[in-house]
C-alpha cells in the first residue's frame, strides 16, 4: 500500500487537442507526496508547475491518468468538493479573501466552511474572541481592526489573512501557488515565516511553487525542479539540506544551454 497522501499516476495532459495550437505538457507523468512533506517546486514558465497544482485542486482535467488522495481516486471529484480537504493560497492576495467583507466576516465564513448554515448568528462572542486570538498570531496588529474591510489591507496583510483562512479548518493538503510573488520583500519574508510556522504547527502536507530559489532551499523538506512537463531534480533528506541556491542556478543554466538560450 502506498504511503502517499497525494499521488498523480500516469498523467497525460495536452492543451487544445486536435487544433493547430495543440501542445502536449505531460506524458505518463507521476508525482507523489507523503504525509507531512513540505515540497518546494521550482522551474521556468511553462514547465508544468501550475498545471500540476490545477490538476490536484480540480481546476484542470487530464486526458488520462489518476489523481489519488489517500489512495482514493478523486479524478472525477469537482473542484469545490476537493476544497473541503485541499486548501490553496494564490499568487494574487485578492483571491484569498472577500474585499467587501471585514476581517471578522472573512474568518467567520472560513470557520463555517463545510457546515450547515441556519438562521443563527455567524459570529458569537466566544468565536469573535477566538478569531481575534488567531489574528493576533500574525503579529500585524490586525486583532484590533477586525471590522476593517479586507480590501483595505496591504498585500502582505491580505496574503497573511488568506493563509490563515486557508488553514482554519482541518486539511489534508495545503497548496501554495507562488503566494509571495506579488509581495514586497519584507512582506514576502513575513508570509514565508508564517507559512513555515502554520505548516509545522498543524502538521500539514504542503506543496509550494516558488520562483524564489532561496525560499525553495530554506523552506520545506523536499525540493523538486520541473522542466517541460517532467521532474529534472527531486531530492529530500540530507541531500535537500545540503542544496544551495548556486546548485539550482547551475541546473537552470544547463537547461538553458540545452534549449539554445
Amino acid at each position: 500500500m502506498s504511503d502517499a497522501l497525494i499521488e498523480l499516476q500516469n498523467i497525460d495532459l495536452t492543451y487544445n487537442p486536435g487544433t493547430v495550437n495543440e501542445s502536449c505538457l505531460f506524458t505518463n507523468f507521476n508525482f507523489k507526496a507523503s504525509k507531512g512533506e513540505f515540497v518546494s517546486i521550482v522551474g521556468s514558465n511553462g514547465s508544468g508547475k501550475t498545471s500540476m497544482l490545477n490538476l490536484i485542486c480540480g481546476g484542470l482535467s487530464a486526458q488520462s491518468g489518476k489523481i489519488l488522495l489517500e489512495g482514493k481516486d478523486i479524478s472525477k471529484v469537482p473542484e469545490f468538493k476537493r476544497a473541503k480537504r485541499i486548501g490553496r493560497v494564490f499568487q494574487n492576495p485578492a483571491l484569498g479573501t472577500s474585499p467587501e467583507l471585514s476581517i471578522m466576516e472573512n474568518l467567520s465564513l472560513a470557520d463555517n466552511k463545510g457546515k450547515h448554515y441556519g438562521l443563527g448568528r455567524g459570529v458569537d462572542s466566544s468565536s469573535r474572541e477566538r478569531m481575534r486570538e488567531m489574528v493576533r498570531t500574525l503579529h500585524m496588529g490586525l486583532e484590533d481592526k477586525m471590522d476593517l474591510k479586507a480590501g483595505s489591507l496591504s498585500g502582505g496583510q491580505r496574503q497573511a489573512l488568506a493563509l490563515l483562512i486557508a488553514t482554519m479548518t482541518p486539511l489534508d493538503l495545503l497548496i501554495l501557488d507562488e503566494h509571495t510573488a506579488s509581495l514586497d520583500p519584507n512582506s514576502s519574508e513575513t508570509v514565508m515565516e508564517l507559512t513555515d510556522k502554520l505548516v509545522s504547527e498543524k502538521e500539514l502536507t504542503a506543496i509550494m511553487i516558488t520562483h524564489n530559489l532561496r525560499y525553495a532551499v530554506e523552506y520545506g523538506n523536499r525540493i523538486m525542479m520541473m522542466h517541460e512537463g517532467r521532474a529534472v531534480l527531486d531530492m529530500d533528506g540530507p541531500e535537500k539540506e545540503a542544496c544551495r541556491v548556486e546548485d539550482l542556478l547551475d541546473i537552470f543554466n544547463e537547461i538553458s544551454i540545452e534549449c539554445g538560450n
